[in-house]
């Protein structure tokens, strides 16, 4: 993911927070028939590891358990609260004019 070095969240406390508030996910996982994005809700634990791992549960029925070889990589993606940020919320505009449009996240 891009991240402006100015947006950078070096924080893993703040990284733990995010995942705790918001703990649906979208896991990717490859496959032989190729990507998938499944939304499953996740939580850190405490593993005794540098990082820890992340836990939780994938129904029988979705294909992803069976589809994913273990021990394989996966992509697990955070999200909270976002918005569209107008360039006439900007108290410059009037006085620059160089504003554009932006999205505010956390991720």
């Amino acid at each position: 993911m891009y991240i402006p070095n100015h947006f950078d969240e070096p924080s893993f406390d703040v990284m733990q927070t995010l995942i705790r508030d918001y703990p649906l996910a979208t896991l990717v996982t490859l496959s032989a028939d190729g990507l998938a994005a499944n939304p499953i809700p996740l939580h850190w634990v405490d593993n005794g590891s540098d990082c820890g791992c992340l836990r939780g549960h994938v129904a029988r029925a979705n294909p992803m358990w069976r589809d994913t070889d273990p021990g394989s990589e996966v992509l697990a993606i955070f999200q909270a609260e976002n918005a569209y940020i107008s360039p006439s919320w900007y108290a410059t505009k009037q006085q620059t004019g160089k504003v554009v449009p932006t999205w505010n996240y956390a991720a």
